[in-house]
């Protein structure tokens, strides 16, 4: 208690009370702008031109992604890269960010920037996205499909019984739900058939 009535005493007395509060203003202002900054940075890398402004993104991934359901649908919603890809609490966007960062250094590398190189990569990019979605137990579809689990009247029935029996099993959505934004690849004559689309 002592040492706040001498920061207070400091403050308020005639000799250092202006320096200190300009000091303490300058300080004010400056945290509000670099706090506006990285919420305005956070919304303008979140966005569907931000997210298809590399060539690889926008020829492969998004093109790919103009022709499933979460484009095009009879409820005319369309979810965009973020809605899937970036997490909507705080904390678990921010690592997600800081993920991203590899991404751009593969952007700069032009690891996947032919036809060819991303279809070799893209079972690791599905694997790591899949990996994420069932540790957040699809986070990300929850937040657009809230009711699938608690309405499934409103389902068809072979949709009730598959949402009961995964719901059994322990799955997430990415279990039984893959490629239904991008295209799924298909696996090879020798593979284990376990590709589900």
């Amino acid at each position: 208690m002592d040492t706040l009535k001498k920061v207070w005493r400091f403050l308020t007395s005639p000799a250092s009370g202006y320096a200190a509060w300009i000091l303490l203003a300058t300080g004010g202002v400056a945290g509000a702008l670099a706090l506006v900054t990285f919420d305005q940075t956070l919304e303008a890398t979140s966005t569907q031109s931000f997210c298809t402004s590399c060539h690889e993104m926008e020829a492969f991934s998004y093109a790919e992604s103009r022709e499933r359901i979460h484009a095009s649908n009879r409820s005319g919603i369309e979810a965009t890269c973020s809605d899937c890809h970036v997490p909507h609490e705080f904390v678990p966007k921010m690592v997600r960010k800081i993920e991203a960062a590899r991404e751009v250094y593969h952007h700069i590398l032009g690891t996947i920037d032919t036809p060819e190189k991303y279809a070799a990569y893209k079972p690791q990019m599905i694997a790591r996205v899949h990996e994420r979605m069932r540790g957040n137990d699809s986070a990300n579809c929850r937040s657009c499909h809230v009711n699938v689990l608690t309405q499934t009247s409103l389902q068809r029935r072979p949709a009730q019984m598959g949402h009961k029996e995964a719901i059994g099993e322990g799955k997430t959505c990415i279990d039984c739900h893959q490629g239904i934004a991008h295209d799924y690849p298909q696996p090879e004559p020798d593979e284990e058939d376990d590709f589900r689309i």
